[in-house]
């Protein structure tokens, strides 16, 4: 938990109670679905946690903003940004029923109003948003063309409607298709952890 503070420091105790429960509701799921690898599960703050907040360091969300998590997994990046922006809206969505279960249950015991669940393909999700966001769940061109009909034309934040992903590695060929529109941001930027040297904030506008 002290990682989190070291980079945002001026959470409220609400905000610091709900990501301390993260660790006993996450070991206490994970054992039961399998959600985290079982050799990460103890790495859950910095790798999982800190690492959704990476898109916090992008942008901050205004009140009343839409944002839709594609391929929330257990609800990364979604449920540490939802804790993070509780006047902003969370929609989860996964393929896997099983994963989509534990977001939920993980927001109900965190009496997060601000987070709903589906379980669904992107295909099928017909509700606008201002932002999706992902952590690594496909090709950016593809993510495009499947969710460009949920971004809503309405602004109401200081960076255009669009898609936040959160990936790894080289991306200079996989953002060429969509390169005047995608920037880049290194998390090594804004983290000094060695896990995200490689890590990186991806944001095209779509809008």
């Amino acid at each position: 938990m002290d990682i989190i503070l070291k980079y945002f420091p001026h959470l409220t105790q609400e905000q610091i109670n709900k990501f301390q429960a993260l660790n006993e509701l996450y070991h206490d799921w994970n054992a039961k679905i399998n959600v985290i690898s079982r050799k990460d599960i103890d790495n859950l703050y910095e790798h999982h946690v800190l690492h959704s907040l990476g898109i916090a360091e992008l942008i901050r969300f205004k009140p009343g903003t839409k944002v839709m998590d594609l391929g929330t997994g257990g609800g990364f990046p979604g449920i540490p940004l939802a804790i993070m922006f509780p006047e902003s809206s969370f929609h989860l969505v996964d393929s896997i029923g099983k994963k989509v279960k534990v977001c939920q249950e993980v927001a109900n015991a965190l009496s997060l109003q601000n987070v709903t669940t589906q379980w669904s393909r992107a295909e099928e999700i017909k509700d606008t948003y201002h932002f999706v966001v992902s952590r690594a769940v496909m090709p950016l061109a593809d993510l495009v063309k499947i969710i460009r009909k949920n971004i809503s034309k309405e602004q109401i934040n200081a960076l255009p409607n669009g898609i936040i992903c959160l990936k790894g590695g080289e991306l200079e060929n996989e953002t060429l298709p969509l390169k005047k529109q995608t920037q880049i941001y290194p998390l090594s930027d804004y983290f000094e952890e060695p896990f995200f040297e490689t890590k990186k904030v991806v944001y095209t506008q779509l809008c």
